[in-house]
């Protein structure tokens, strides 16, 4: 029978490499984006796409009723990937940056969650796997927004882990590094909207920051593309048994292990050499 999944994020990047990849093995693919002119160009390639913007409440719900529409209430699988960074000084971080980026990030992880798992409930199983990161393992400065909603969202989705081992659906992690994706030059708005960089204590130190994200700078020497997160992704949909979590990219592995071995003291000072 046909498999259904609905995936968020898919104008760019992780997103759209998902959707494509899972279409050609079979899938049926309903492939979201926050703003409508980058789904018009998803249908033009053949793609089913419709909005669906985490941080409006009427749009995630208005996206699940669309998929209740075209498939009469079946959806065997969701990807939560959508997600921006706000870049900055934790210092820095005015309450309405933490609120915006909650909202899409967590909150709006957690809505869609919740509206998909009635459905799963009553086809008797599911697969629900939420797109974290290796900074929802271990925090690196100038990150600090990013990585709050990431730390709450693996905590969030532990616990639903647990809850749902007797119902047949299953939630998985999945826990990229470096990826080939436009998220950086997709912060700049964020970072221009909520940081004062200029009035910061810290503002010698935002030039390299500034650097980063304005200029194109030479590959993360452990970037790998967005097709080996969907080789992961595959994986996590298509096993009988899949894993609670995949790491994907070197550091990931790495600050996993750091993780579990080294006192906080020593992490931190690794992680500063980073």
């Amino acid at each position: 029978m046909e498999r259904t999944i609905l995936i968020t994020g898919c104008s760019s990047g992780i997103g759209l490499d998902a959707a494509r990849g899972l279409k050609a093995r079979g899938w049926r693919v309903f492939a979201t984006c926050r703003q409508e002119p980058d789904c018009e160009r998803l249908r033009a390639e053949g793609l089913e796409s419709f909005v669906l913007d985490y941080a409006d409440e009427a749009s995630v719900e208005a996206a699940v009723a669309e998929v209740v529409t075209r498939t009469g209430g079946k959806l065997d699988a969701l990807y939560n990937n959508g997600a921006f960074a706000c870049p900055g000084a934790v210092e820095d971080l005015p309450r309405g940056a933490l609120r915006a980026i909650f909202e899409t990030n967590l909150f709006g992880y957690h809505d869609l969650t919740r509206r998909v798992i009635p459905l799963m409930r009553a086809q008797g199983g599911g697969r629900i796997i939420n797109c974290s990161s290796v900074l929802g393992l271990v925090a690196l400065k100038w990150r600090g927004a990013y990585v709050a909603t990431k730390f709450a969202m693996e905590g969030l989705t532990d616990v639903l882990r647990i809850e749902m081992a007797d119902t047949g659906i299953k939630v998985i992690l999945i826990e990229p590094g470096p990826i080939g994706t436009s998220i950086r030059e997709k912060a700049i708005p964020h970072f221009e909207r909520w940081i004062d960089w200029q009035n910061s204590a810290r503002a010698a130190e935002y030039a390299t920051l500034r650097g980063r994200l304005y200029q194109a700078g030479p590959k993360d020497r452990w970037e790998l593309p967005a097709s080996a997160v969907t080789e992961k992704l595959i994986h996590a949909l298509e096993s009988a048994r899949p894993k609670a979590r995949y790491y994907v990219t070197t550091p990931t592995y790495l600050m996993g292990f750091a993780r579990r071995i080294l006192s906080t003291r020593l992490l931190d000072w690794v992680i500063a050499k980073v």
